[in-house]
């Protein structure tokens, strides 16, 4: 196993609106030289120390995956996950989001295997932030 960091990508719209998302919104870390734009290029952010979030633009996307689609919005086919400690960091975590401009898809509540929300990025991508049932 290569001591690189696992990176996950995301095909977003926009840059500027995709960047102070995840920096404001999440927390998020960006690292890497600074393009132009001021943002960093390519676009990566530091989940934790094993994981990072590459942000590609949809044209530099399709670079990538040939003659795969991205899925249209409103169409998911991953659930990205962060753990909260806590119900109230949880709720905290949606609040962010939904400050920043995320759409809450499930407010944050109960369930019967925990705590958990469900948001949606600027692109759609579908976050969920829950809280392990305490035992």
């Amino acid at each position: 196993m290569l001591p690189a960091p696992l990176i996950i990508s995301l095909p977003i719209a926009d840059r500027p609106t995709s960047y102070r998302f995840y920096r404001d919104g999440l927390g998020l870390e960006a690292v890497g030289e600074l393009a132009d734009d001021g943002i960093p290029e390519p676009l990566q952010f530091v989940v934790n120390d094993g994981l990072r979030l590459m942000l590609i633009p949809t044209g530099g996307f399709g670079w990538v995956i040939g003659g795969h689609e991205v899925a249209p919005r409103g169409q998911s086919e991953c659930l990205l996950g962060l753990g909260a400690a806590t119900p109230a960091e949880a709720d905290a975590i949606v609040e962010r989001a939904r400050a920043a401009g995320s759409e809450v898809v499930t407010e944050p509540t109960a369930q019967p295997w925990g705590y958990a929300g469900v948001f949606a990025d600027p692109d759609g991508h579908l976050w969920m932030v829950s809280v392990e049932p305490q035992t």
